[in-house]
């Protein structure tokens, strides 16, 4: 497995306990390789009493990629309290772009994370 491949299974695990965090009982992720990018996908319902915990996740992966933190600190995903501000804030520099849809009772992300010379 290569580290590209083991980053974006940390990326995975951290949303997973995150989604547990916030009362998700379904959640669904997916991973596609394209020509160029990594798209990873998830999809969990959510306690609307944690609704907060959702926009500041959504704040966390609105800021920019820092290749420096990702490449010295991705080990450290999933090592923290689930939902835990460093986690997301890791995760959120670790991806290229992020689409993130909150509505009433469920929550869905679309994340790309490009691959250099067909590497993840």
């Amino acid at each position: 497995m290569s580290h590209g491949e083991k980053k974006i299974a940390k990326i995975i695990e951290e949303l997973t306990m995150f989604f547990f965090s916030v009362g998700a009982h379904r959640i669904k992720s997916g991973i596609e390789i394209l020509e160029g990018q990594a798209v990873i996908s998830l999809w969990a319902d959510y306690d609307k009493q944690f609704r907060s915990s959702l926009k500041y996740m959504e704040e966390c992966f609105g800021g920019e990629k820092n290749q420096g933190i990702e490449d010295f600190y991705w080990e450290l995903a999933g090592s923290g309290e689930p939902g835990e501000a460093s986690q997301l804030l890791l995760v959120g520099m670790m991806v290229d772009k992020a689409e993130i849809r909150i509505e009433e009772k469920e929550v869905s992300l679309k994340l790309y994370k490009n691959i250099e010379d067909g590497y993840i």
